[in-house]
């Protein structure tokens, strides 16, 4: 970006300078400056604090101001962009859940903007490799490749890298951004996680088009056939709904657990297609150590029983009757974020808009407030059951199940006759 003041069109009268919230702009003495008017003895100037927000641009009444783009973006033929992509996600050789369940909205969508459903898969899923090419045996690829097919894949574009083996931000975007301009997809869906968040605002930005973030909805328009995106907004207040109408693909990252899976069927046949990248794939970084949390018992994404704790504790110590009563249930320990931020329970435990999104069959939350922000993240469950002594609680009005009580007294009673 780059913001200019027109010398001929400047009077120096200083809205400019009123305006900006950054105190990026100064008026002075054209004398200074060098740059002589035949009516105009002062001039703006702005300095580097300049954000490009525009303020001043609406400020001025001569349009001396302007704001350009350094970088141009290239045209774009719609009509050369076909098929729904899924990016298959995985950690250690696993395709992770949420891929499976983009597969089974992805089918829906695909028909009815009639075209095919294909999955992304990256990685390096061989135990030996040549010295020169890099590449697996391809067994184990093509099983996970088929697993995505049994899940309602028509193809499955398959890019095995060295590289590729754990997740790093520039190998990634690299090879997704190859692989667009080569088969240019119409729509491409990735799960919200660590990874589809870290780098799909990499590949949108690298490739010119927009990325609609935490999508809650997608569906197809029926006369435009264009993707309706729909995500919270304003603290999950009101529902967004973004087209990406000019630009292709058309982007958007789902959290897991918002959508379902198809049934696994393996009479299914598809195409898997291997992608040779052209060129090495690098990255400035590299992963020393994979450092797994130890607190974590059963995970929490996949759980059919999550036992949260909240700021109704009180205190760190006392986060042992949820991991006792998570026990006694074979469930994972959740915490809101007010938890979480007073450093009682590792963020990875973290279920609401800026933790985890999760859908169990049993949701137990215990000294929870019910703030719409922790709601956003558990309300998919298929039952809830609050623990709360304020009978006003939020948590109360989507619960299945009420307990209007002290903590510390119910949640021991409950260990007690779960031990019987």
């Amino acid at each position: 970006m780059a913001i200019n003041v027109d010398k001929k069109k400047c009077s120096g009268c200083g809205l400019c300078v009123e305006s900006c919230p950054f105190g990026a702009i100064t008026v002075k003495p054209r004398e200074e400056t060098g740059d002589s008017h035949p009516r105009f003895e002062k001039i703006a100037v702005i300095n580097e604090a300049c954000t490009f927000c525009g303020a001043c641009v609406d400020a001025c009444p001569l349009d001396a101001i302007t704001i350009t783009s350094q970088v141009k973006k290239p045209a774009v033929d719609l009509k050369e962009y076909n098929g729904l992509w899924v990016f298959a996600e995985q950690v250690d050789g696993e395709i992770q859940e949420v891929s499976f369940e983009l597969l089974g909205k992805g089918s829906e969508l695909a028909k009815k903007r009639g075209c095919e459903l294909s999955a992304v898969l990256f990685g390096f899923f061989g135990k030996s490799f040549g010295k020169s090419s890099g590449k697996s045996s391809g067994k184990n690829v093509k099983d996970k490749a088929k697993d995505l097919i049994a899940h309602g894949a028509d193809k499955v574009y398959v890019l095995e890298d060295k590289a590729l083996m754990n997740f790093m931000d520039e190998p990634y975007t690299d090879a997704l951004s190859y692989m667009i301009d080569e088969f240019k997809p119409e729509i491409i869906l990735m799960g919200a996680t660590t990874i589809g968040r870290a780098f799909a605002s990499r590949v949108a930005a690298r490739i010119f088009t927009g990325l609609t973030a935490d999508c809650t909805e997608l569906d197809i328009d029926p006369s435009s056939k264009i993707l309706l995106q729909t995500r919270p907004d304003f603290g999950v207040n009101i529902m967004s709904t973004i087209l990406t109408e000019h630009h292709r693909p058309q982007m958007a990252t789902v959290r897991h657990k918002v959508f379902s899976p198809l049934d696994k069927d393996t009479s299914r046949d598809g195409e898997i297609i291997e992608v040779e990248y052209p060129g090495e794939l690098s990255s400035r970084t590299e992963l020393i150590e994979s450092i797994n949390d130890d607190t974590i018992k059963v995970n929490l994404t996949d759980a059919d029983i999550i036992v949260s704790g909240g700021r109704g504790l009180g205190k760190p110590e006392n986060f042992k009757l949820i991991r006792e009563l998570a026990d006694q249930l074979g469930a994972a320990v959740g915490a809101s974020r007010a938890a979480v931020d007073a450093d009682w329970i590792p963020y990875s435990h973290q279920v609401g808009q800026t933790g985890r999104t999760v859908g169990p069959k049993v949701y137990f939350a215990i000294g929870i407030s019910g703030a719409i922000q922790h709601q956003v993240g558990m309300r998919s469950s298929d039952i809830i059951v609050a623990i709360n002594k304020d009978p006003h609680a939020a948590i109360f009005n989507i619960a299945d199940y009420g307990i209007v009580g002290d903590l510390f007294d119910v949640v021991p009673a409950l260990i007690k006759e779960l031990k019987k």
